[in-house]
């Protein structure tokens, strides 16, 4: 049976299209890469400075100094190339991510995103993902429902915002969410999972779509 991560990242990934340059946050939503479906061709950015970065390395498949943004070592495509920090955010802010996918500590109903600052922790900083929240033409926030059974999905963030009103989507292994002018549209749910048990792990009201589907998920 998949784990919540694996479901979470096999769904991003059925979203992705032929073509796009997408960039993956540290942590589960480096696992799409893992999903992207056959003869989708896309091209990973990664913001330490490679275009054409694949899945991570397994075991004796690592490529001496290639890592992405996490520190862990990668694969990379025919054609993969290397640039400096400055021409990497350069393509981020420049509006040429057609896709990014992160994680998130909360997310609220009007977009809102915090996914930085964790309570009692010692944190660097947000990072990239201020650029790229605000640089992509799309933002899929791929995270657990919940974080040890307390919500994620909130009426309104209480960490500090990483970025204001930049969510579309909220891929998790209970649903999927599109953000809207309304709220948060609840357009799809896993296989087993109820629309009140969805709500029930969500503080936020979810809108209902009339044209509910069924998630998909990875085979077994």
């Amino acid at each position: 049976m998949a784990s919540a991560k694996e479901i979470i990242a096999y769904r991003v990934a059925q979203d992705l299209k032929d073509g796009d340059v997408i960039n993956l946050g540290i942590g589960l939503p480096t696992m799409v890469a893992n999903y992207i479906p056959e003869g989708v061709e896309v091209t990973i950015q990664s913001e330490n400075g490679i275009l054409g970065m694949d899945r991570v390395a397994n075991e004796g498949e690592e490529l001496k100094d290639v890592i992405n943004s996490g520190g862990q070592p990668v694969l990379i495509t025919p054609g993969a190339c290397f640039f400096d920090s400055s021409m990497s955010f350069g393509i981020i802010r420049g509006g040429h991510v057609d896709v990014t996918v992160l994680g998130a500590l909360q997310v609220d109903e009007k977009g809102n995103l915090a996914s930085h600052v964790v309570p009692g922790k010692m944190v660097p900083g947000m990072g990239g993902a201020m650029d790229l929240v605000v640089g992509a033409k799309e933002v899929i926030i791929a995270t657990t429902h919940t974080q040890k059974g307390v919500a994620k999905i909130l009426k309104e963030i209480t960490l500090p915002a990483t970025a204001v009103k930049c969510v579309d989507k909220i891929v998790t292994e209970l649903c999927v969410i599109q953000v809207t002018d309304a709220g948060l549209e609840l357009t799809e749910i896993a296989p087993g999972v109820t629309v009140e048990e969805v709500q029930a792990q969500t503080e936020a009201t979810l809108i209902v779509s009339g044209d509910l589907k069924t998630m998909a998920v990875p085979a077994e």
